[in-house]
């Protein structure tokens, strides 16, 4: 769905607005569930009204649609059933014998399906530890398409995208051939970053996150601004047919409405425990966007909204992998779980879940040791988060 002219409206309003026209004939506010599977016509390919079937379009799908790419500044989005379907579209749009180079610190799942799943397809990819330094000399006759997390998981590394951008023009400008650059913007949501304004081709969501909020939505989407590419999407959206429910489609849009009330909530929240881990001495290290500290803090400033740094931290403590364990375990209102971006707070440590499918060597060359615990800072009290960390921190020998 292309998005109406919302330009003029600051992102709570569009956020609230955007997609969601009154109904012209209830007048409701909010917009009906479309449960339809199908669509009258009124004679043989001439349907009632704009749908048909709802593999191809749905009405819930198409506003959730719009919000989003009012929210990126897109002229397109497209909703995909999950974060991974969405991965799994993108690669699919790829010719057989392409080449995908990614930040070495990448989600486990994203990890999984360049290396089990692409290659069955004719796909392959390698890793780089810095798509800045490192890019260019990365590059092949058959790259194809680029794949950026900022910050990345579960490291919270940030990367200027800018600059990732200007490799890419000048491989096109001397060889003529593109490169698409995807950056996949879940740990920020819209709200903080808009990777398109800075020089991405394609900018990725797993809804599943902070857009839906609330931990009861699996889904994915993608926004870009490029004609032939939406084009492409839209085909592989109907033709593969991982779309999401109307159901789903209703309740990510609901979510998105308080997205820039939640997340900067987390992000302040987020900020205070950094701060205070910084500070612990059971803590070995801290990965933190917002932290003044941060390799990166002078990109942060620039691609960030306000130099918020979101709500995700990772952090090492003393002790190795028992002591992660015992405080992860010894939390009261950080649930130890996979997933972030919801209300309620979540812990967890990669090694060994969200990242345990990536080979030892591989996973510690890029900063995932067995020490490291990922934390999701929810939308709780900060100070109530701020004893719950202590006490679980006072359990660890």
């Amino acid at each position: 769905m292309t998005k109406d002219d919302t330009t003029q409206y600051g992102f709570g309003t569009n956020a609230i607005h955007a997609g969601a026209p009154i109904d012209p004939h209830t007048g409701a506010v909010i917009e009906a569930i479309s449960l339809s599977t199908t669509f009258g016509q009124s004679q043989p390919s001439k349907p009632i009204g704009v749908y048909e079937y709802s593999r191809s379009a749905n009405p819930n799908r198409d506003n959730f649609e719009q919000a989003v790419a009012a929210l990126e500044g897109a002229q397109y989005a497209l909703a995909i059933s999950s974060g991974s379907a969405t991965t799994a579209l993108l690669v699919q749009s790829l010719p057989v014998d392409s080449h995908i180079i990614s930040g070495g610190d990448v989600y486990g799942g994203t990890h999984r399906y360049f290396t089990k799943v692409a290659s069955t397809h004719g796909v392959t990819a390698s890793f780089v530890p810095d798509l800045v330094d490192d890019l260019e000399a990365a590059l092949r006759p058959n790259t194809r398409m680029v794949w950026l997390e900022t910050p990345s998981n579960p490291t919270l590394k940030v990367t200027d995208i800018a600059a990732v951008k200007q490799v890419l023009q000048r491989h096109q400008d001397a060889t003529g051939s593109r490169v698409v650059l995807v950056v996949d913007n879940t740990f920020l949501s819209p709200y903080i970053s808009n990777p398109l304004a800075h020089g991405a081709d394609v900018v990725i969501h797993s809804v599943t996150k902070y857009i839906n909020g609330h931990s009861d939505v699996v889904m994915g989407v993608l926004a870009t601004n490029d004609d032939s590419l939406a084009e492409t999407y839209r085909f592989l959206q109907n033709a593969i047919g991982s779309v999401p429910s109307a159901f789903d489609s209703w309740l990510a849009h609901r979510g998105l409405k308080t997205l820039h009330l939640r997340v900067r909530h987390a992000a302040t929240s987020a900020l205070s425990i950094a701060q205070h881990l910084e500070a612990h001495p059971k803590v070995k290290a801290v990965n933190y966007p917002g932290l003044k500290t941060h390799a990166n803090h002078g990109v942060v400033l620039k691609q960030h909204r306000d130099g918020l740094g979101g709500g995700m931290i990772s952090f090492r403590i003393h002790g190795g992998a028992d002591a992660a364990s015992v405080f992860t375990s010894s939390t009261k209102l950080f649930t130890l779980a996979e997933s972030l971006g919801g209300i309620e707070s979540l812990i967890e440590v990669p090694a060994i879940m969200t990242h345990g499918g990536i080979p030892r060597e591989e996973r510690e060359a890029n900063g995932v040791f067995d020490d490291l615990v990922r934390v999701s800072v929810g939308i709780e009290d900060t100070v109530d988060l701020l004893r719950d960390i202590d006490q679980a921190l006072d359990k660890v020998q």
